[in-house]
């Protein structure tokens, strides 16, 4: 069995674009400044939402911090408006990620288990804060909706980097 090769911490961000709700796309490896991308599972994922939800609440912390956020996943455009419309997220929503943008993330991908819960593969979670340099700072990877990390962590987190300019972590080969 063989998996895809996984981002480095320090990488340069892949050069992926995905179509934002409402209109433009969601392309981070071309935005400038400090940003975190949150790769999320879909429409179907009940863990999701919560998730987002804690991340919409942050949104002020990670402004502060200097932070511009964005989530992601390759539900299609129907799909994640309607999660929008009903949630209310603040963030820009992109949509359509595909199998070699989830692969050239290094993401986890799944095939759903039945046409009730969805009907595409889609990426398992993601996040990434990506420095205005364009390289990796933080990234957090997960196989399993059970597992992401703490979102006033990550806010906490990416407001000292900047205070302490804190080196990027896990670059030892």
């Amino acid at each position: 069995m063989t998996h895809a090769t996984k981002l480095a911490a320090g990488a340069a961000f892949p050069a992926i674009t995905v179509p934002r709700l409402g209109g433009g796309e969601i392309a981070p490896a071309a935005a400038g400044g400090w940003r975190l991308l949150v790769v999320y599972r879909g429409k179907h994922c009940p863990l999701c939402k919560p998730y987002l939800g804690t991340l919409d609440k942050l949104l002020e912390e990670f402004e502060a911090a200097g932070v511009s956020v964005a989530a992601i996943s390759a539900d299609p455009e129907e799909k994640a408006a309607a999660d929008h419309a009903e949630f209310g997220w603040r963030f820009p929503i992109g949509y359509g990620l595909t199998i070699p943008q989830m692969q050239a993330l290094g993401l986890y991908i799944s095939n759903p288990r039945s046409a009730q819960e969805t009907d595409r593969p889609f990426a398992e979670p993601g996040l990434f804060l990506v420095n205005p340099a364009g390289a990796v700072q933080l990234i957090d990877i997960s196989n399993a909706p059970f597992a992401r990390p703490d979102l006033a962590g990550i806010a906490r987190g990416a407001k000292r980097i900047q205070e302490l300019n804190y080196p990027i972590r896990g670059t030892l080969v």
